[in-house]
């Protein structure tokens, strides 16, 4: 009893980030920020969270707050400079915009990274994630405004760089590590062009 009362204790506090993301949710969802509502989002959290069971997900346990700052702007810049590039090629009347499934494999990914990248990349205007390889760590995306193999490594690189920040900002140490080995050997540049290891 004193076990699973502890194990208990252990799943909510891993899963504190997210409990506190579903109150967020629920004062946002009701448009009340008061103490009332805070107390029914606390409880609706837990028992959504109890009853309708996901696996733990293991955080790295590591923000980096300058980078997730940067991750943030580049995201904003990218979705702007996405939606504009679409809008064009939708209006370019002379040329349909090519397109392509291109596959990324990705080089630190563990699930929680792979999701960001796929997620990030789907937000992106102009790509959209079709797979995920999780075995392999491979993406397969499907991409508009492609007609040349420069193009299809273009989006490729943008996608590994997109990974590349989503380690630095919150990659657990061990995967942040083996990006700063890449950059201080100088095969970063390389392998990212390479597709991989």
């Amino acid at each position: 009893m004193r076990d699973t009362r502890r194990h208990l204790w252990r799943d909510i506090r891993v899963q504190l980030p997210f409990l506190a993301w579903l109150v967020v949710l629920w004062m946002l969802l009701w448009a009340q920020f008061t103490v009332l509502s805070f107390l029914t989002g606390l409880v609706v959290a837990v028992f959504v969270t109890r009853v309708f069971r996901l696996p733990t997900v293991a955080l790295s346990g590591r923000i980096n707050l300058w980078y997730a700052v940067i991750f943030t702007l580049s995201f904003l810049f990218a979705v702007l400079r996405g939606a504009l590039a679409v809008t064009i090629q939708v209006f370019d009347f002379r040329r349909q915009p090519g397109a392509a499934i291109i596959a990324v494999p990705l080089r630190y990914a563990d699930d929680l990274v792979m999701t960001h990248v796929a997620v990030t990349s789907s937000l992106i205007p102009g790509s959209l994630i079709v797979e995920a390889d999780r075995d392999r760590r491979i993406l397969y995306l499907h991409v508009i405004g492609v007609r040349t193999p420069d193009d299809v490594e273009h989006q490729r690189e943008h996608v590994l760089l997109w990974e590349q920040r989503i380690v630095r900002a919150l990659g657990d140490p061990e995967q942040y590590r083996a990006l700063k080995a890449d950059e201080r050997a100088g095969r970063l540049s390389r392998l990212t062009k390479g597709g991989g290891r």
